[in-house]
């Protein structure tokens, strides 16, 4: 539907809406990982618009807080802080640019060469689980808000019905908190002292990430996941709008988009972006999929970000609320891993496979690190690398090689 049916008011409205679909996990992931939620709304709409401008305005995408770099940025963190984080997340841009010149030069063909479901399966996998205990340790600070947000979560993902049934994330939020609320677990200080409008922390006093070459190496392999998934997002958005957004404005495009938002976001303290499936979902329900409502979303996470109280109080939630929507959380990206291997009837009667996605799993649930003297790669970045060069080695059998040349 195009927003020439809509008046004004109504395009506001459904932009907002859609924003909203999106708002649980945009603010979840700074929140999980030590940063300022302010800033990742910001980031968010900022990046979107970067996107929409590589796109030519012609794809109704909205670019949020990526859930594959939750783990990636705490285990960076400890290793080289917060900002070190931050300044390796610049990789992720890379792998964008990267892949948007091989697609423009080679097309698809040599990206499912690389990265076939084979591999990618088990490295969403991992992204699910390699923070599980985090979930777990955050949900027992008090099991009972953990588990009234969990169920909340649970049952309306099950039971929801239309727009309620995209943001089962944001009801099992609002409803932990509010008891929170009544059990006077909530310190609102902060939120007392916050101000109504405020420049998100890392906009009031800006300064560059510390670059760290060895964070940035961190982090490359661990884009490749989300790469895979932009370019599914793509299709899927294409097919609600029943346009071949692949062919124009291009895949290229959309990869370099999303990779000069990811840019911009470390650069300015938030965390990496992504293609959102839920704004996704929303428009096939609302049947409204305008790039002009989607910038609406951008403009309104915008001016989100500005508001200090609305900051102070996504801060004020406790840590077993949000660890009880963790535990749903990554076990679902694992799930999502998991799909992923069965969607592509990926047969695990071939040894092949097998090796492939056995090895992948063990290297990084079991802590495999690699060190070569000052370099060092470990966990989803390490399993994903494993993963690929497997692929390459390994022998396919004929059927395996038909199916490839059908993907390509």
């Amino acid at each position: 539907m195009n927003t020439d049916n809509l008046n004004l008011t109504r395009r506001v409205v459904v932009g907002v809406q859609f924003l909203f679909v999106a708002f649980g996990a945009t603010v979840l992931v700074p929140l999980l990982v030590g940063l300022d939620p302010a800033t990742a709304l910001f980031t968010a709409g900022i990046g979107t618009f970067i996107f929409h401008l590589v796109t030519k305005g012609k794809v109704p995408i909205f670019l949020g807080s990526s859930f594959a770099f939750i783990a990636p940025i705490i285990a960076a963190t400890k290793e080289w802080g917060l900002s070190g984080a931050l300044a390796g997340t610049i990789g992720v841009s890379l792998v964008y640019f990267v892949m948007s010149a091989l697609v423009k030069w080679q097309g698809k063909h040599l990206l499912n060469r690389l990265f076939p479901p084979v591999v990618i399966g088990p490295v969403i996998i991992l992204i699910g689980l390699t923070l599980s205990s985090a979930g777990v340790n955050m949900a027992k600070t008090n099991w009972l808000l953990a588990a009234i947000s969990l169920a909340t979560a649970i049952i309306v993902l099950t039971f929801g019905k239309g727009l309620i049934k995209l943001v089962p994330v944001v009801c099992g939020i609002i409803v932990g908190y509010i008891v929170a609320i009544c059990l006077n677990e909530v310190n609102f200080d902060a939120v007392k002292e916050a101000s109504w409008l405020a420049l998100p922390p890392s906009l009031a006093h800006f300064q560059l990430p510390e670059f760290k070459w060895q964070a940035v190496l961190f982090m490359i392999p661990v884009a490749i996941a989300p790469v895979i998934e932009h370019i599914g997002d793509v299709y899927v958005v294409g097919a609600v709008a029943q346009k071949d957004f692949v062919k124009e404005p291009g895949l290229h495009r959309t990869l370099l988009g999303d990779g000069l938002a990811c840019l911009f976001a470390s650069i300015f303290g938030g965390p990496p972006v992504t293609t959102y499936s839920e704004v996704t979902g929303a428009m096939s329900i609302t049947k409204i999929t305008s790039p002009a409502v989607i910038r609406i979303s951008a403009l309104t996470a915008i001016v989100f970000s500005v508001m200090g109280k609305l900051s102070a109080l996504l801060q004020s939630i406790p840590q077993a609320v949000l660890g009880g929507i963790m535990l749903l959380l990554f076990g679902t990206i694992a799930s999502v891993g998991v799909q992923n291997l069965i969607q592509h009837k990926v047969d695990l009667n071939q040894t092949r496979n097998v090796i492939i996605i056995s090895i992948t799993l063990t290297v990084g649930i079991g802590g495999a690190v690699l060190t070569w003297g000052n370099f060092t790669i470990s966990g989803i970045g390490l399993s994903a690398l494993v993963g690929v060069i497997l692929n390459l080695i390994l022998p396919q059998t004929e059927v395996e090689k038909t199916e490839e040349e059908k993907e390509a």
